[in-house]
């Protein structure tokens, strides 16, 4: 059997070695586009690899996947993030879990992933060709892929594997234009939040560690610490925000109402009860340095002056509309979200070929025998933690049991 994958990611690559362990007499190529393989892998958590996650704390898949829940729930059958993270140690990569529920190799070093999977292609006889651009994809009994450089001759194959990750335009999906499927349109997932308000801005470098972010008018929202940035807001809260509500954004110019708790840990109630309590044991003492435990003195002053209230003012001149716009502003402060920022250097797009084009048990396409998709280059995305990656694993697993089966 001759085997094409086209794309040196995660996906590709973890579906090549897992099948060339159960097929060993089939040949696999992998074409890469670009000149180095897993080179998205090698920057995802900042450089350390966040390639899973523990799980703890998930109510279900929902929250962790906007996008291919119910094909991720079916999928993690066959290879979830336990299972994963036992392969990995079965290689000799040792694994350390954060507080966060993040799972990273213990060297604190992704090359640890890249070379482990690089060395295994070497070694099985994978072969690996770099530099490698796909024009286009032709089903004619056999597959023949074409390449952009018309120096490369074209090669065919039985089986084709895409994994190409995501793209930020449909236009990435053209080499699939001669096998006429259905692509969801791509727009980005995972980004932070611009919001122009310089005083905010100038409170660069807070976090807030235990916050609900949310869409107003929607039910989109996430919880998480967030940081305030030079441009807006950012942290796992907002990302997370963001992927659950990406078309949403998309459809809207990212343009939208957001919505912060900067207390989710008090009830309505019990943030009320707080306030007056400082009206009452702290009435002449300023308002300003009484500050609700999960914000700093110069948050706290920044939060009350926009609602008016001056540093200076004491808490026994605090009224019954003051107190109840402050708590206002504790449970669902308000921000005008006026455009994005990309998040560092890991591109997580919505969107990608549809899902119904697809297999749910083995990932082949319905329409083209022979014919698999793994990763991002589906319509399957996931918030901020080890998730996308997690897919990824779990997709090519997947891909590479039905192929050797079949």
């Amino acid at each position: 059997m001759r085997v094409a994958i086209i794309g040196a990611g995660a996906a590709g690559c973890f579906c090549a070695v897992n099948l060339k362990r159960r097929l060993p007499k089939c040949e696999i190529d992998i074409y890469e586009a670009g000149a180095k393989p897993l080179a998205k892998v090698a920057i995802t958590g900042g450089g350390r690899c966040n390639l899973t996650n523990s799980w703890e704390g998930v109510k279900s898949l929902g929250q962790v996947y906007p996008r291919g829940e119910r094909l991720m729930k079916r999928l993690f059958h066959q290879l979830d993030h336990q299972q994963t993270m036992d392969w990995w140690e079965k290689e000799g990569v040792r694994l350390v879990t954060q507080d966060d529920h993040c799972v990273f190799p213990a060297s604190q070093d992704a090359m640890t992933i890249v070379n482990l999977l690089t060395a295994n292609i070497k070694r099985l006889g994978i072969g690996l060709h770099l530099s490698h651009r796909v024009a286009s994809i032709e089903h004619n009994g056999e597959y023949t892929i074409n390449f952009n450089d018309e120096k490369l001759k074209p090669v065919t194959a039985d089986t084709v594997v895409l994994t190409t990750g995501g793209h930020p335009k449909e236009s990435g999906f053209d080499m699939l234009k001669p096998l006429e499927l259905a692509i969801v349109p791509p727009v980005p997932s995972l980004f932070t939040f611009c919001i122009h308000d310089p005083a905010l801005n100038a409170l660069q470098g807070v976090v807030v560690e235990d916050t609900v972010a949310s869409i107003a008018g929607t039910k989109f929202k996430a919880e998480g610490p967030l940081l305030i940035t030079h441009w807006g807001m950012s942290g796992p809260a907002i990302l997370k925000t963001s992927s659950q509500a990406a078309r949403h954004l998309a459809d809207n110019a990212y343009k939208a109402n957001l919505l912060v708790d900067w207390w989710p840990a008090m009830s309505q109630d019990e943030v009320t009860a707080f306030l007056n309590k400082q009206v009452k044991t702290n009435g002449a003492k300023q308002v300003s340095t009484i500050a609700p435990p999960p914000l700093t003195h110069r948050h706290w002053t920044y939060l009350i002056s926009r609602i008016g209230i001056i540093e200076t003012k004491r808490w026994n001149e605090i009224g019954k509309k003051d107190l109840n716009r402050m708590v206002q502003l504790l449970k669902a402060d308000t921000y005008a979200v006026d455009g994005k920022g990309q998040f560092k250097d890991e591109f997580v797009t919505c969107g990608g070929v549809a899902l119904s084009e697809l297999d749910p048990n083995t990932l082949e396409c319905r329409s083209h025998p022979g014919l698999y998709f793994a990763g991002e280059v589906t319509d399957v995305d996931a918030v901020t933690g080890g998730f996308n990656l997690q897919a990824a694993w779990t997709m090519g697993y997947v891909v590479a049991q039905a192929v050797a089966s079949k």
